[in-house]
């Protein structure tokens, strides 16, 4: 990838659209080649590399009662094909429906400097290292006792590059990489077979899980949830294990979507400012976070992004917003814009987590005599304009305060604002994706099982 290539298209993009007479424009253009092999008992399956190229542009007229908008995007960059998709968007843009809160971002919100996060690995692992980490993780899962079998183990390494450029004099870019090695393991046999996973990503190929690890656990996990029982339906406290935890702060993220907000379809509309959680809970979004895999210099629209606490001492402190959305509800934007080429600008978290709590999960749990340990979670029944909560769940039984034997085909049922406030969260947080949680206790849920 030429990095000097990547702004002179955009660039030439913006020229010629400025040209023709449009208002304003940007050019944001994301370049994509990964490496991904697979491999299933022993042997290599598929060996595959991928390369993609995709650039989009949004084309402005203003108006008197705000800003017309096309979108337009292309796989391919050559001269040709840019010239035809600007002379498109044009037409469209002219066309447009006016849009009262759409602009984009103004120069002092712009990033100014460049900054370093360390997330490009220039040790690019070689096929044969690739193969080998796939090989090791699922041997080491088929080697855990009651392992039968393997859906297979998969390992990758992508470089991606984002670059933009707007009719503000706005021109930057940056280069990440990302590194994963995955599995799946089946134990039993016949009827009665569970299959259960384990995975590690990283920006760098080095600071990845060993494969050993990552088999161990997911073979682990599989054997674990074999001869599973029902439960009556009961109310219980609910603890949900760090992986399944992280959802509930990606359904935060959802509910304080300044779009969402400013659509008023959020049952947290009205909360700014209030206490949505107990005190001492902090939940931290962290663009600038080193090595961090959501981590950017800048966001979608090229404006400076900072460290926030959205919820601080259990009191909700910020939504996150793009340009448009903050210029709904009247505020300043803080960042948090994400795209594809093909979409406009939308609000979205970075490095999302919520801090540790003050006791073990030994602790955590110590006190319950009946309860729920939730290790997988699946169905959509969230919904975030009432709160409304209900989820397939799997997992295992707390008796007496210990974790005991497998649990299967339930349904867990509350309110994500009682959730919320009912809260208590453990200090095992592990920063190891885009959004971390410690495991969480919330009590009085439902299960709903015979």
């Amino acid at each position: 990838m030429k990095k000097q290539n990547s702004l002179e298209t955009l660039q030439y993009c913006i020229d010629e659209i400025k040209r023709k007479g449009a208002d304003a424009a940007d050019a944001f253009m994301v370049e994509s080649e990964g490496v991904t092999v697979r491999s299933r008992l022993g042997a290599t399956e598929t060996v595959e590399r991928a390369e993609t190229k995709d650039l989009g542009l949004r084309i402005f007229f203003s108006t008197n009662k705000g800003m017309k908008q096309a979108i337009v995007s292309s796989n391919d960059i050559s001269k040709n094909v840019l010239d035809r998709m600007i002379e498109q968007g044009i037409a469209m843009a002219k066309h447009a429906p006016e849009d009262p809160y759409m602009e984009l971002a103004q120069h002092s919100e712009l990033a100014a400097k460049d900054r370093n996060l360390d997330l490009y690995d220039a040790n690019q692992p070689s096929v044969e290292s690739l193969i080998e980490s796939a090989k090791k993780t699922e041997s080491a899962a088929l080697a855990v006792k009651g392992v039968a079998n393997s859906e297979g183990a998969e390992a990758h390494y992508g470089h991606n590059r984002v670059s933009l450029v707007t009719s503000h004099m706005f021109a930057k870019q940056f280069d990440t990489t990302s590194s994963s090695i995955s599995v799946s393991a089946v134990a039993g046999a016949n009827a009665k077979m569970e299959t259960d996973y384990d995975y590690s990503i990283a920006r760098y190929f080095a600071d990845l899980k060993s494969p050993e690890k990552i088999g161990k656990t997911a073979g682990d996990r599989a054997v674990a949830k074999l001869n599973s029982r029902k439960v009556s339906t009961c109310q219980v406290p609910v603890v949900f294990e760090a992986r399944i935890a992280k959802d509930l702060v990606s359904t935060l993220a959802s509910t304080i979507n300044g779009a969402a907000i400013a659509r008023k379809t959020s049952f947290l509309k009205d909360k700014m400012g209030e206490a949505i959680f107990p005190k001492g809970i902090n939940i931290i979004d962290d663009p600038l976070k080193k090595k961090g895999l959501a981590s950017k210099p800048f966001d979608a629209e090229g404006v400076n992004s900072e460290k926030i606490a959205l919820v601080e001492n259990g009191v909700l402190k910020s939504w996150l917003l793009d340009v448009r959305s903050a210029k709904h509800l009247g505020l300043k934007t803080n960042g948090r814009a994400a795209r594809g080429v093909s979409s406009p600008p939308s609000p979205s978290s970075t490095n999302l987590y919520m801090e540790n709590g003050k006791i073990s999960l030994k602790e955590l749990i110590s006190d319950i005599k009946s309860g729920f340990y939730i290790t997988e979670a699946f169905g959509m029944g969230i919904n975030t304009v009432t709160g409304d909560y209900s989820q397939g769940a799997s997992g295992f039984w707390i008796e007496n305060g210990e974790i005991t034997y497998a649990v299967s085909e339930v349904t867990i049922a509350g309110n994500l604002s009682e959730m919320f406030k009912n809260l208590t969260p453990a200090n095992d947080l592990e920063h190891s994706h885009a959004i971390n949680s410690p495991t969480l206790r919330v009590e009085g849920m439902t299960i709903a099982g015979d």
